[in-house]
């Protein structure tokens, strides 16, 4: 598992509260309160702007498109990254809901747990659902997009960012056949993430996180209520 047109660029908003499902013309960002996230037990900072984009499907849970439901797939994926793996937190910087809203993980600064040797120097999003067989909703490419471009905006990632899909620095399926295939259209992708990058991690010999050693799809997801769990 791998828990990551025309469009008018505008300031981002932080909500938790409910409001139209058609994708504004900046993505509706999900607070962690919104969501009922719980508290990271740790948190790392990250050097902004960051070179990389790093885009992942989570497999399981499935796709959402409510509010409520999106809320549980986060949930869903933080219980398993902090409670199965022992991770500080869910490991994604943000995720898409093909509800057309962005749910805010880790952030624009924090180091994340989503793609080995990558973690400090990424954004990870992670598209909910299992895009093998089809790509996610236009809608929800669009949004997750906007994400991206308001991150160049606002300084938190890189200008000319080089922008990967999971499989490209692990063994995986993610992000899904048929999304791999359609990110490698998007302007900023890249074949081999290491060319031509000063911060090539050959280089700088940084290693990956043991803990993401874990197998990429576990046998059973943890589908405890969070309400269970505080």
């Amino acid at each position: 598992m791998c828990f990551l047109s025309f469009i008018v660029w505008g300031s981002i908003n932080v909500l938790g509260a409910d409001s139209a499902t058609i994708p504004p013309s900046t993505p509706e960002i999900v607070s962690r309160e919104g969501w009922g996230a719980r508290p990271p037990t740790a948190v790392e900072k990250m050097a902004n702007p960051v070179p990389f984009v790093v885009i992942h499907h989570s497999y399981i849970p499935a796709a959402c498109y409510t509010k409520e439901d999106c809320i549980e797939a986060m949930q869903w994926m933080q219980d398993y990254h902090q409670l199965n793996r022992s991770w500080n937190d869910i490991g994604y910087s943000f995720a898409s809901g093909g509800d057309n809203r962005i749910y805010m993980g880790r952030g624009w600064s924090a180091v994340g747990a989503h793609a080995p040797g990558y973690n400090n120097r990424s954004i990870g999003i992670c598209v909910i659902g299992d895009w093998t067989e089809q790509v996610p909703p236009e809608s929800q490419l669009v949004v997750v997009k906007e994400l991206i471009q308001k991150g160049v905006q606002d300084g938190y990632i890189q200008e000319d960012y080089k922008l990967i899909g999971h499989r490209q620095v692990r063994a995986t399926e993610c992000p899904g056949d048929a999304f791999y295939a359609e990110i490698q259209t998007w302007p900023h992708w890249v074949a081999d993430p290491t060319a031509d990058v000063s911060t090539n991690i050959l280089r700088e010999k940084l290693k990956p996180d043991p803990r993401e050693d874990a197998l990429d799809f576990p046998e059973e997801h943890n589908q405890l209520k969070r309400h269970n769990l505080s």
